[in-house]
């Protein structure tokens, strides 16, 4: 029970990790962002969030989250849903991370999409996916895509998003070296390299990848050139992740994490082993086990998390609340 009194509407949601299983790079669009070709995918690696509303006069939010962020995207994302809503009440959020910060796992843009889809549901508000996208883009290029899951073509900033089909699920390992790599820096040390041959030739490549299969290739990553210069460190843990049998693997996003994709679990184990190993990681290093995560098990995943509010089976989730 709130301190008004009112039964407060509570749900333990899920914030699940991205990778990028291929990303180009363009070129500078008029807007200054860069034009972007990418495929997303959801991951296992999640943060967890805890909401509870209870309806009132006057909007009060609150999060507790064990980092300590400064100006968190999860109450960003509070204040644009609780305004699009036209709500009020008040609103408590408990964050655990476990995604690490900083290293384009897509961490924080999650957590945010995770508060717009949540929120209307213990609300009693119904908001559709256009406006619910709409909102996601304000915070973030990343953010449109976790509404969505699975394995996504971003493309533009990355949030004009185009699904593709779920793929079998593959077990993999993301490292986190604890490096962090200045976004803006690795564009700049891109950006002598963007020419009009190089776009379409990359257009080329792109339109490949995504034709032979999500998890197929030829892949690239055209961070990784100019990251690895500055970190060589990334590219050794990316040779080890292939040494120790990955069959693919690849730098997510920026940087600075690092995942590899195996054909069956027992291979992952043994790469867990050897990365544990005198010769394996190193320091503030960490290995997590993962698994793709295709749309319709995102979707699963939510409708177990919201079952006591929404209605079964649609999407995005619609509360049994709204009138």
């Amino acid at each position: 029970m709130s301190r008004s009194g009112k039964a407060a509407r509570r749900a333990r949601v899920p914030a699940l990790a991205k990778i990028n299983l291929d990303l180009r790079v363009l070129g500078k669009r008029a807007d200054g962002y860069h034009e972007l070709r990418t495929v997303f995918q959801t991951i296992s690696l999640a943060d967890s969030l805890e909401i509870a509303f209870t309806p009132g006069r006057k909007t009060e939010i609150e999060l507790k989250d064990d980092p300590g962020i400064s100006d968190n995207l999860v109450l960003r994302a509070a204040r644009l849903a609780m305004e699009a809503m036209r709500t009020a009440g008040r609103l408590e959020m408990r964050l655990w991370k476990r995604i690490p910060m900083g290293a384009g796992l897509g961490g924080g843009s999650s957590d945010a999409a995770s508060v717009l889809l949540a929120l209307p549901a213990l609300a009693g508000r119904r908001i559709g996916l256009e406006s619910l996208a709409g909102l996601a883009a304000r915070l973030g290029s990343d953010v449109p895509f976790f509404l969505l899951g699975g394995a996504a073509v971003g493309i533009g900033r990355g949030t004009e998003l185009f699904p593709l089909p779920d793929a079998p699920s593959r077990m993999g390992l993301v490292i986190a070296p604890g490096v962090h790599v200045d976004t803006a820096q690795a564009y700049a040390a891109l950006s002598p390299g963007l020419t009009s041959d190089a776009q379409q030739n990359k257009i080329i490549s792109f339109q490949s990848f995504t034709w032979d299969s999500v998890s197929g290739g030829p892949a690239a990553n055209d961070f990784e050139a100019v990251v690895f210069a500055r970190h060589g460190r990334l590219a050794a843990l990316k040779r080890g992740l292939i040494r120790a049998g990955a069959s693919y693997a690849m730098m997510t996003g920026s940087g600075s994490a690092l995942f590899g994709l195996f054909s069956r679990r027992e291979e992952v184990s043994l790469a867990l082993a050897r990365l544990a190993s005198p010769s394996g990681l190193r320091g503030r290093e960490k290995a997590f086990r993962v698994s793709l995560v295709g749309r319709a098990r995102y979707r699963s995943l939510w409708g177990r998390a919201l079952a006591d509010h929404i209605v079964p089976g649609i999407w995005p989730p619609q509360s049994r609340y709204a009138r």
